[in-house]
């Protein structure tokens, strides 16, 4: 290199318009056309599937795969491939069973702050004493909320069970066994930990293999979620203080900004479709990972309708029209006709052709919902909280 060179600025990063980060973003979740792909690769591929409720993943699957059969997602539940457990953002996901293990220590940081919360309301516990007790029970057999709280309160009588059950679900990686989360199947919430599940046992990483897994996380997450900041992978895992990874990782990724000037990283083969790229109309599930998992979510959720997508501390099913959220809707079951409801509420009128391409997903969504029943399709204004 020579003395002009090493003087000579270095070229600014390429700006990246809010459209081209849509479409990058929806063809890395896998929303600019289906794919032929296993339930089980989409899984791994999205890092997991945000799970509060239990139909959602399958509904996320949905809306990405082409052909998808919900029975196979719920096959791999009860052959134990995957499964569902609290990780990132300390909510609970539906993971492959190697991510189970993987990413949940590696988000311990974010658990234990929620941890130390129910610590205070839990006066007298010694959490090194509740974990191998609690550890006990669990892996005698899959234990009921009720169970646990119940076996807990035997050696704390006089505190609250329900911080007592949360302490142990924070201090121990303890998964939801089936029949819950099946399609079509109903069970209340048994928990057992991810060794006794998977008949594996639960990583210990020293601190190099810690930074070797967060840096492979790092290129998973933009894989499915980037190009993305810093602060958007924070937000996506709940982890803080991810700087020194990004740097790490620097030398292999490519760097661009945001029309604010933001800095983002991104894969250097990872599709960055061109931004007049056609995206199809979508209806995904309340909680979908597409809306949860960037700071900054103007590449989705358009400023005006920010506020839109929640009511209290419960998400809407949501509408994407040209990639954008656009609306909500909602499916009512079989009433004694026969006859499924799925009403959308669009927060604009989205023009003729849209409106038909939503009716057809919305079909779609009823026939995996309700099959065998009559499908109706409703179209009505929208009455959710309103952006401020």
């Amino acid at each position: 290199m020579t003395t002009s060179d090493r003087s000579r600025p270095a070229p600014a990063a390429p700006i990246l318009s809010p459209r081209a980060l849509n479409r990058a973003t929806l063809a890395r979740q896998l929303l600019l056309t289906r794919t032929a792909m296993p339930a089980k690769d989409a899984v791994r591929h999205l890092v997991g599937l945000q799970a509060q409720n239990t139909r959602p993943p399958y509904l996320a699957l949905a809306a990405r795969l082409d052909g998808f059969d919900p029975q196979e997602l719920s096959g791999l539940m009860e052959s134990r491939e995957v499964a569902r457990i609290v990780t990132m953002r300390s909510t609970l996901h539906t993971l492959t069973a190697d991510d189970c293990l993987a990413l949940r220590p590696l988000v311990q940081p974010v658990i234990d702050r929620e941890l130390r919360i129910f610590l205070k309301r839990s006066p007298g516990v010694d959490i090194a004493e509740l974990a191998p007790l609690a550890r006990e029970l669990v892996e005698e057999r899959p234990r009921s909320l009720k169970e646990l709280r119940e076996g807990l309160l035997k050696r704390w009588p006089d505190n609250d069970p329900q911080a007592l059950a949360t302490l142990a679900r924070c201090a121990l990686p303890l998964l939801q066994t089936t029949p819950r989360g099946l399609w079509g199947r109903s069970g209340q919430v048994t928990l057992t930990t991810s060794r006794a599940w998977f008949g594996r046992p639960e990583p210990e990483y020293s601190p190099a293999q810690t930074d070797a897994l967060l840096d492979a996380t790092v290129l998973r997450y933009l894989g499915a979620f980037g190009p993305a900041s810093v602060r958007d992978m924070q937000s996506w895992c709940g982890l803080t203080r991810l700087r020194p990874a990004f740097e790490r990782l620097r030398p292999r990724l490519l760097a661009f900004r945001d029309v604010q000037g933001t800095e983002l990283f991104d894969l250097p083969d990872a599709p960055r479709p061109d931004e007049d790229t056609p995206a199809p109309v979508r209806l995904l599930p309340e909680f979908d990972n597409l809306l949860l998992s960037h700071a900054d979510r103007s590449r989705v959720v358009p400023p005006e309708h920010a506020s839109r997508t929640w009511y209290v501390n419960t998400s809407y099913s949501t509408v994407l029209v040209d990639g954008l959220l656009a609306g909500i809707w909602r499916a009512q079951e079989p009433k004694k006709d026969g006859r499924a409801t799925l009403t959308v509420e669009l927060f604009a009128d989205a023009g003729r052709a849209r409106r038909t391409e939503i009716a057809e997903e919305a079909v779609r969504t009823l026939e995996l919902l309700s099959p065998g029943a009559d499908h109706d399709v409703r179209f009505g204004e929208f009455y959710g909280t309103k952006a401020g």
